[in-house]
């Protein structure tokens, strides 16, 4: 078979170039393609997924690289191949479009458009022939040709309504009231109807880690919704930690279970994912002081810094689900192989713990996963706890190092501004509560990267790929990267950090704003004109950038004292009011951050010299403490401009470190000792 090269050769995605051999004339999305679409008046293929998409990966190996479905792809079609982690705004507005049509969408997404962009039909995975209950793809493709060809005015008719849906979707109006206080309590009791109490999380198989609902969840039993809401997150996070959606030799999560019990997962791992489990699990180290929740963060961690990072600080994407053409292939195990590397007596036990058996839990292999708790296999096997701890370690080194001996899974090292944002965070906010000089510095390389590589003056590109910064910035790359600018402030408290997420707000303001309806669009003012332009407002598998600029608008406002940042974070709660209170799933980061606002933080203040022990003492003490809604000063009395101005003008008591801790525009009386600051932080 002659081998095949097209467009895609050329582009830096490598989810692209993983189709550049294949018998279809692919276009990357861009001028040319909707050009030729136009001037044959041919209607436009558009197939969106991504690397470390499982189905993507069938769908290519069946059709993509089948010559005679090639064959109908390029004669009836113009065909156009976007990443969605390159292109979310694409792939918002045609996902979008395809669950308006079928009422599901996921990856790989296949859409047919016009010449012009505007969706008239669509669906997800098709395969090569009629199965699963869908239409064979060479079946669907001559279908639609025929449609095309014979059919316009349906055709325009499907367009047309589509247009509408979409146009309607993003035209919300702002309520004249924000939402009362308390329906943030009756926002997190809806969303616990959906709890499974037996295995954790929320709902059934499939089942996603959902961040959000669960920080949700400890605000509400921080603001004194009761322990329920705590244990249902200790619950879920301990499943999940014991479960194959962790891994349990390298750490770091996969991206969600296809089971109910965290047991199977989809194997990629997603920089996203990681990103937002590691504060979830800080958050309950701090509220139980179990070591565990800290073990499992710090693990997740060190999977990033060995397995994600960039040489120059940046994280890479994903790791992708298969390897060797088969799914989960580097992170199954047979019992024989762990014999083999452990010797039997140790293998016995290890078996036992990471439920390694003969028949397999996964297609006749074994996912490790923890099913019985370290005190009861010491009692199985008549061994001192302690002794079986440091065994069970030393048995994972070796198990690991024999992994790592595999084929990897394939690697996507394409840098996105956004989701670095998110992993930046979860670095700083390790390094507020472990005191390790490798998060710190992690989260401080991360911010270097961004700027050296990402920045142009006040405005981010959003992909970084072999040297080269590309396509302009989304809203979600600002927010993303103003929340991990304040986090990395918070932890190192140098100046420089808020002023950048002051510098970066404002640009987000100045060409991401709605002026007339309030809220935030995912696309910038000079953006390449789309179909529509969207608002997002859903969390999903990453929060909303609206969510999160929602937060960082707050946090920015008792930082600076700006009033300007309060009204444009109430304006996004006022245009967000009315869905907020009907599907409290889809905006439980937007409900995290109307807690911030309605609780308001405690705004502490350290006065005293930044290097002393002292300080660092009181700052140890304070960060141990679980507030969800805080801001942290540490301000040298030699210096005292970085002081919210509810605190001017306040100084040391007998030349000693002090603490101020200010809530609603009233402030404590000072403190020296942490026994006096304590219960000002409970």
């Amino acid at each position: 078979m002659a081998e095949h090269t097209n467009r895609l050769i050329h582009e830096s995605s490598p989810y692209l170039r993983q189709h550049a051999h294949n018998p279809v004339d692919w276009y990357p999305w861009g001028p040319e393609a909707l050009e030729r679409a136009r001037r044959e008046n041919k209607p436009i293929l558009l197939s969106i997924g991504y690397s470390a998409c499982h189905w993507c990966h069938v769908m290519e190996r069946e059709s993509f690289e089948n010559e005679s479905i090639a064959g109908l792809m390029n004669q009836h079609f113009v065909n156009v191949k976007v990443d969605r982690e390159e292109r979310p705004d694409l792939d918002h507005i045609y996902m979008s479009a395809v669950q308006m049509l079928t009422g599901q969408g996921g990856w790989p997404l296949t859409v047919f458009l016009t010449p012009d962009g505007k969706p008239f039909y669509g669906g997800t995975y098709f395969p090569p022939e009629d199965r699963y209950g869908r239409p064979g793809f060479p079946r669907l493709l001559q279908a639609i040709a025929h449609a095309y060809g014979n059919q316009q005015e349906e055709v325009q008719n499907s367009v047309g309504q589509l247009m509408q849906a979409l146009q309607r979707a993003d035209a919300l109006q702002p309520s004249s009231a924000l939402p009362a206080a308390e329906q943030i309590g009756e926002a997190a009791a809806k969303l616990a109807r959906a709890y499974d109490a037996e295995h954790g999380g929320i709902g059934q198989a499939p089942k996603f880690p959902n961040t959000s609902v669960l920080e949700l969840f400890l605000r509400h039993f921080h603001a004194g919704g009761g322990t329920a809401y705590r244990d249902m997150v200790l619950h879920t996070l301990r499943r999940m930690a014991h479960g194959g959606i962790y891994d349990q030799l390298g750490g770091g999560f996969h991206r969600y279970s296809v089971d109910e019990r965290w047991l199977v997962p989809h194997f990629e791992k997603m920089l996203y994912d990681n990103a937002q489990l590691v504060p979830l699990y800080l958050c309950a180290y701090q509220i139980t002081g179990d070591l565990f929740f800290a073990t499992v963060a710090r693990e997740t961690l060190d999977y990033v810094l060995r397995e994600m990072r960039h040489p120059e600080g940046g994280f890479y994407s994903t790791q992708d689900a298969d390897s060797e053409g088969h799914e989960g292939k580097f992170f199954v195990w047979d019992r024989k192989e762990v014999y083999e590397i452990l010797g039997d007596e140790v293998a016995q036990i290890v078996c036992r713990y990471w439920d390694i058996t003969d028949v397999g839990n996964f297609e006749g292999h074994n996912i490790l996963n923890v099913t019985v708790a370290v005190d009861q296999l010491a009692r199985m096997f008549g061994r001192d706890v302690g002794a079986l701890r440091l065994l069970l370690g030393e048995a994972r080194a070796k198990l690991f190092a024999a992994r790592a001996r595999r084929v990897k899974p394939g690697r996507d090292e394409k840098i996105l501004t956004s989701w670095n944002g998110l992993m930046i965070g979860a670095f700083a906010r390790a390094a507020e509560l472990f005191g390790e000089e490798s998060d710190r510095e992690a989260a401080v390389r991360g911010v270097e990267f961004v700027r050296r590589h990402l920045l142009q003056g006040d405005r981010l590109l959003g992909t970084f790929k072999d040297g080269v910064a590309r396509l302009n910035g989304y809203l979600d790359d600002y927010a993303f990267c103003v929340a991990a600018l304040l986090d990395v402030f918070e932890a190192v408290q140098e100046r420089q950090y808020l002023d950048q997420a002051v510098q970066l707000t404002d640009s987000m303001l100045a060409h991401f704003w709605d002026d007339s309806a309030g809220g935030l669009y995912f696309t910038s003012d000079d953006h390449e004109e789309l179909i529509v332009r969207t608002k997002p407002s859903f969390d999903g598998s990453i929060p909303s950038g609206n969510s999160v600029a929602a937060t960082n608008l707050l946090r920015l406002h008792h930082y600076t004292g700006e009033t300007r940042y309060l009204g444009h974070a109430e304006a996004i709660f006022r245009l967000f009011a009315g869905p907020m209170q009907q599907q409290p799933f889809a905006f439980a980061n937007l409900w995290c951050a109307y807690d911030f606002y309605s609780r308001k933080p405690h705004e502490i203040v350290i006065v005293g010299v930044p290097a002393t022990d002292e300080v660092k003492l009181l700052l140890e003490q304070t960060r141990r403490v679980y507030l969800p809604n805080r801001t942290v000063v540490v301000a040298d009395p030699r210096d005292m401009s970085l002081v919210p101005a509810v605190v001017r003008g306040k100084g040391q008591v007998d030349g000693r470190p002090t603490v101020y801790v200010c809530r609603n525009m009233s402030c404590s009386l000072p403190v020296t000792a942490w026994k006096d600051l304590e219960p000002l932080l409970r």
